[in-house]
């Protein structure tokens, strides 16, 4: 698991974090702190940037993963919305970083 959140750490960018959680994946409550690190990394490409109606619809996204699977049980569960919440941001990360290639043109 060490090994795990040293190569998330590690990794560049939220593409690549997003790889190596995938490739990773326990599939159980392990996710979740793998994907809370993918999540901070992608979010360092537009979380400070939203204006305020964007932040709320970020933050509407997350909670829609929680509630997705909030009357599931079992582990895999947890995994699923970490996933989520890691996908959801990794979206955002994509559309800023068009939207900043597309503004320095």
């Amino acid at each position: 698991m060490d090994d795990v959140i040293t190569a998330l750490n590690e990794a560049p960018n939220c593409d690549r974090a997003m790889k190596v959680f995938e490739a990773c994946e326990y599939g159980a409550s392990g996710d979740v702190q793998f994907g809370a690190i993918v999540q901070k990394k992608c979010e360092a490409d537009f979380l400070t940037r939203l204006r305020a109606p964007q932040k709320l619809g970020y933050q509407r996204g997350l909670r829609a993963c929680e509630r997705k699977y909030q009357n599931e049980s079992g582990t895999m569960y947890l995994s699923f919305a970490a996933f989520c919440r890691a996908e959801l941001a990794q979206r955002y990360s994509h559309q800023a970083l068009k939207a900043a290639s597309a503004g320095a043109r």
